[in-house]
């Protein structure tokens, strides 16, 4: 399966829309748009994973290594319009408790 990704500067974060399924196949599509932009460590990162459908642990992995990349550089990942599933996935490895999860798309 494809991954549609799509990435749109703001003042003070990036914000990266992805839809389609997050897996071993399909991850370092995403990898390739997060490495650098975490690597540069100046703007937060919005993942907005409204359309994703499908996220297995490799997805996961990604987000563990963007979150602790920018905590380097004091900057914040917000992880958001997960689904139920998605987010049960989070709640299950205690990734809930590190990061920003939210089912709604906008920061609370």
């Amino acid at each position: 399966m494809n991954l549609n990704i799509e990435t749109v500067t703001h003042g003070t974060y990036y914000e990266v829309k992805v839809g389609g399924e997050l897996d071993v196949y399909t991850v370092p599509e995403l990898e390739d748009v997060l490495v650098p932009i975490r690597q540069e460590g100046t703007k937060d990162i919005h993942v907005n994973l409204e359309n994703v459908s499908y996220m297995d642990s490799t997805g996961l992995g990604l987000f563990v290594g963007t979150l602790k990349a920018l905590n380097q550089h004091d900057k914040q990942l917000y992880i958001l319009g997960v689904s139920d599933r998605i987010s049960r996935l989070f709640d299950i490895t205690g990734l809930k408790d590190l990061m920003h999860v939210n089912e709604g798309t906008e920061v609370e």
